[in-house]
């Protein structure tokens, strides 16, 4: 019988890191986060140019030596997600490690009350851009015999929830997505994790979510069941790097949920 392959993750110091949805909250503390671990190549996409350089400079402010590029884009649109991620590459060198932020625009809502022409709107938004730009990386990291890709849904891609229907549906096909991806990707050293956080405290989305009086109580339920607190930022931020370095070198396929204890999914 043939032995395994035995393969080496990279260090994160020699790591390119592209963060999709990088200028605000979990994206945001991301970046930082792998910045204070050693990278010294880090790439963060929004749409807002001026969001990316208030991201950028606070980034720098945090690790003042660190490289920090911000490329502007839209990354649910296929031809934006390419400019994106190929001038990412240009600048950065490389495209070892790819984190998917990226949060659409819209909240929860009984299905019955969404119209017809905002349901691809809530799939395209809330799904394309993790598969857009694994695409386009896929291939270099094939290349360079390995990389990491960590994706961000939802547990209401696991979880069956009043109001969320449509985007749980899109964050189900992103959790289906990133294991297929992992299954494929593991030949040529490439890993893809998903993270399916349910409410995160102290984002623009927590705010949006909890002053809306539907889905302000169906979240404020969830938040007392968090008996080991509420996720923040910062949280997610610390697994996602672990997620793309060494120390998760066989770790993959997985969909791990941070809830504070919501639920068990």
């Amino acid at each position: 019988m043939a032995d395994a392959p035995k393969r080496k993750a990279l260090p994160l110091s020699e790591c390119g890191v592209l963060i999709t949805g990088g200028t605000s909250g979990v994206g945001l503390a991301t970046a930082i986060q792998f910045a204070e671990a050693g990278v010294t190549r880090i790439g963060v996409n929004g749409r807002n140019r001026e969001r990316g350089e208030a991201a950028r400079q606070a980034i720098l402010a945090r690790v003042p030596g660190a490289r920090v590029e911000f490329f502007a884009g839209d990354c649910n649109d296929a031809a934006e997600a390419r400019e994106v991620c190929e001038t990412a590459r240009e600048k950065l060198g490389s495209v070892d490690v790819l984190v998917n932020s990226t949060v659409g625009p819209y909240g929860p809502k009984l299905f019955h009350k969404i119209p017809l022409d905002d349901i691809p709107k809530i799939v395209a938004g809330q799904m394309l851009a993790p598969l857009l730009t694994s695409s386009l990386v896929v291939p270099w990291m094939r290349e360079r015999g390995g990389g990491a890709i960590i994706n961000i849904a939802s547990d209401a891609g696991k979880v069956a929830t009043p109001g969320e229907t449509v985007i749980g549906a899109a964050m189900a096909g992103i959790i289906m997505f990133t294991r297929g991806l992992a299954i494929e990707g593991k030949r040529d050293g490439i890993r893809a994790n998903v993270l399916t956080p349910s409410i995160i405290e102290g984002t623009a989305t927590y705010d949006k979510v909890m002053s809306d009086e539907f889905s302000g109580k169906l979240f404020g339920k969830a938040i007392k069941m968090a008996q080991l607190g509420v996720v923040e930022a910062d949280d997610l931020a610390a697994l996602i790097v672990f997620l793309a370095g060494p120390q998760a070198a066989k770790l993959t396929g997985q969909a791990i949920s941070v809830n504070g204890g919501i639920s068990v999914a």
